[in-house]
């Protein structure tokens, strides 16, 4: 009976030590280039233009990091369809550790909820490393009358509907925003969807819409020429370019605040190998706490974070769960 089944039994064996051992070369292959990472640049895809918070926050990332890694790591902006198209890229690249990318709040939390395409690319998708948290602000034209997010309610309550507001799109953070600002306020503020937060902006500059939630670095130079006048900040603690402008939370709206803080992180393909994943957070982590990095955060209004990969995917898990509720809440479906 031993010597009938003896081919078949020293197949398989064959075949597990075969199987053995191409997982061995896979993992000493793994290891040796995880040990050589990185040997060349690396690509930093910014799913948005160039020029915004995003782009902005990249940047100094970039910088920071081609001295904690040893090698430039180069801005590749692929704005289109709401970061779509960017975090496309980002997710069909090679999983080599040369091509890694920022995700926002936006492009993880709120975008799969929205798109299937979006919703289609999450599998794909490791997240790295959770690095700036940033402050959004609540302005207003300076025509308006109202100097405080009190003020302005009042002004509303006064006649319902007469206060519109600019949002970069249909379920947008800013709309969410403004949707949970009527929600918690009692508020019949007016709420218009652009196509993109730069007409919203533009819109609000010329006094055809009143009120605008934007990203702190992308509005503060308009703040501080007086263009527009700014009420309530969603933020930890107030920012030193604002110390005037309280916080939702200072203000008794903590869920408010919580909604408004926008965060940047490092996302790379799924299945980038652990190894290099770890040298990328650690890099990243340490190129946030360079005392220059953080001077610049500052400037922004922003702040260092750096969560890790567990803490960072419970924070989206979270987040994606909230921005669910608040779309159901609203009435906007995912396309």
């Amino acid at each position: 009976m031993f010597k009938k089944n003896a081919p078949h039994r020293l197949g398989a064996v064959q075949k597990m030590l075969l199987t053995a051992g191409a997982v061995w070369a896979g993992l000493v292959a793994s290891a040796a280039m995880a040990a050589e990472y990185p040997s060349k640049p690396i690509k930093l895809i910014v799913p948005f233009a160039a020029g915004g918070s995003t782009d902005i926050v990249a940047r100094v990332i970039a910088e920071a990091m081609r001295h904690t890694l040893g090698q430039p790591v180069v801005v590749d902006n692929r704005g289109g369809a709401g970061g779509l198209i960017g975090t496309e890229a980002i997710a069909s690249a090679p999983a080599d550790g040369y091509t890694i990318g920022m995700a926002t709040v936006s492009t993880l939390t709120v975008n799969p909820l929205l798109y299937q395409r979006a919703a289609n690319l999450s599998p794909k998708l490791l997240p790295v490393v959770n690095l700036v948290t940033m402050p959004a602000v609540l302005m207003v034209h300076p025509n308006v009358s109202a100097n405080s997010l009190a003020e302005i309610v009042a002004l509303e309550k006064v006649k319902p509907g007469s206060i519109s507001g600019g949002v970069p799109g249909h379920g947008t953070l800013g709309h969410l925003l403004m949707a949970s600002m009527n929600d918690t306020l009692h508020t019949s503020i007016q709420i218009v969807p652009y196509r993109g937060n730069g007409p919203a902006l533009n819109d609000t500059l010329a006094g055809s819409v009143q009120m605008l939630v934007d990203q702190l670095p992308s509005s503060l130079s308009l703040v501080k020429a007086n263009k527009l006048k700014p009420l309530v900040i969603a933020a930890a603690e107030r920012s030193p370019e604002m110390p005037q402008v309280p916080t939702f939370k200072e203000l008794g709206y903590t869920q408010l605040n919580d909604l408004g803080i926008s965060w940047f992180g490092l996302v790379v393909p799924s299945n980038t190998s652990k190894a290099i994943v770890d040298k990328i957070a650690s890099a990243a982590a340490q190129a946030v706490r360079r005392p220059e990095v953080q001077q610049q955060l500052a400037k922004l209004g922003a702040a260092p974070t750096d969560l890790g990969n567990t803490t960072f995917s419970a924070q989206i898990a979270q987040q994606l769960q909230r921005n669910k509720q608040l779309l159901d809440k609203v009435g906007v479906k995912a396309e």
